[in-house]
């Protein structure tokens, strides 16, 4: 089920929380949704769960608007809001059956999609506890188990792995990867490992513009520009001439000594070139050991800051 973001304003005031911005999400496809805190990440969510109204602008879900048909598009939408709001006093399989029957899931299936919702996400040993006694982690399934007991065809989940351990981490990103296999998910987070683990597409918005979609493989090649190696070459016995060697290759654009290290490079090669032939060839030439030939690849972290750094 696509979820198609076209022009989509959102203003306070003066202030523009989402500035126009438009994008597409298809069945089967994860998207991490990254940006700083306050970059209109959570206000876009609201809007496509038709939670508020866009001030311009327009979400459609499967080609139902959110301005014209917002009680339908919500049946098929599951939503984990980065509060989780849940009634604390209420026992956990008290709770889901009462979303399950808000959600208008059918008596004769209610009890199915419970047992299956407790299996799935991890609340066997707690299912008989008042939420409130509940650690923060299974509180946080608990809001997981509501967003997916209607077995809805969208997932919008904003943080979804707060408060877990990291075994727990494990297993919900596990549970979100299996689900984007036939079901639309939008991912929100700050864990930029978490969205590299499970989304197939990544898109960072920053004060309510979007400034990159992409993979995250694409998104490297984008902001590193050029192909950087670190080699180390052993049994050369004057680093001047191993430097001017690697500097005379037609690929190579800049070598830099690393500190501490007296054979070990970083080596910057030409644009849309690479230099990992020629440097091999060089080593075998002079009887040098290449003991190391490593891409440096940008971190997902440094682009993220780039791009979200005025």
């Amino acid at each position: 089920m696509s979820i198609v973001v076209s022009n989509l304003t959102k203003k306070y005031g003066t202030q523009r929380a989402v500035d126009n911005i438009s994008f597409e999400v298809n069945t089967g496809e994860i998207l991490g949704f990254l940006g700083p805190n306050g970059a209109g990440k959570t206000t876009t969510m609201k809007i496509i769960t038709c939670f508020m109204a866009p001030t311009d602008g327009d979400v459609k879900v499967n080609g139902e608007s959110v301005l014209e048909n917002p009680e339908l598009i919500k049946k098929k939408i599951g939503y984990l809001p980065e509060s989780n709001p849940l009634y604390l006093d209420v026992p956990v399989l008290e709770y889901l059956e009462y979303v399950a029957e808000l959600q208008n899931v059918p008596k004769s299936k209610i009890q199915n999609r419970i047992v299956e919702m407790v299996k799935v996400c991890g609340l066997d040993v707690e299912k008989h506890k008042k939420i409130g006694e509940l650690s923060k982690g299974y509180r946080q399934r608990v809001g997981l188990a509501q967003a997916m007991i209607h077995d809805p065809e969208i997932l919008i989940l904003d943080e979804p792995t707060t408060g877990l351990d990291p075994n727990q981490i494990v297993e919900i990103r596990k549970l979100i990867r299996e689900l984007g296999r036939e079901k639309t998910v939008i991912l929100s987070t700050h864990i930029l490992p978490e969205v590299e683990a499970t989304s197939d597409r990544i898109l960072i918005i920053n004060q309510g513009k979007i400034v990159a979609d992409g993979t995250a493989e694409s998104l490297r090649k984008q902001a590193q520009g050029q192909e950087v190696l670190k080699v180390q070459i052993d049994e050369a016995d004057n680093r001047d001439i191993v430097i001017s060697s690697l500097q005379g290759l037609e690929t190579v654009a800049a070598v830099d000594p690393v500190d501490d290290m007296e054979f070990t490079f970083l080596i910057n090669s030409k644009d849309n070139l690479s230099s990992r032939k020629s440097i091999f060839k060089l080593c075998v030439d002079n009887n040098w050991v290449l003991s190391e030939l490593t891409p440096i690849e940008t971190k997902l972290e440094d682009i993220f800051r780039e791009l979200t750094t005025n």
